[in-house]
């Protein structure tokens, strides 16, 4: 299985981590996966809502213990993977 597209949003607030997440995966086939690192707690509501409405699948959302507190979510694309 290929490496996931990782979309590096730390540091960043709403509503940046989603449209760097949408500009990631905007041409990405079908079934591709997105790593996406935040450190905006926002997204742990952002990003599952935006992949209800755009059809991908949130595989899973935790947070990092590592010193910046970083947010990882994995996000599978679905067929609308061209939003």
């Amino acid at each position: 299985m290929p490496e996931p597209v990782v979309v590096d949003a730390r540091g960043l607030l709403c509503p940046m981590p989603v449209i760097r997440t949408q500009d990631a995966i905007a041409g990405l086939s079908p079934g591709c996966c997105v790593q996406v690192l935040a450190t905006d707690p926002g997204v742990h509501a952002d990003l599952p809502a935006w992949c209800r409405v755009h059809g991908h699948t949130l595989e899973a959302i935790e947070e990092s213990s590592d010193a910046d507190g970083a947010i990882s979510a994995w996000i599978r694309v679905g067929n609308g993977g061209a939003t």
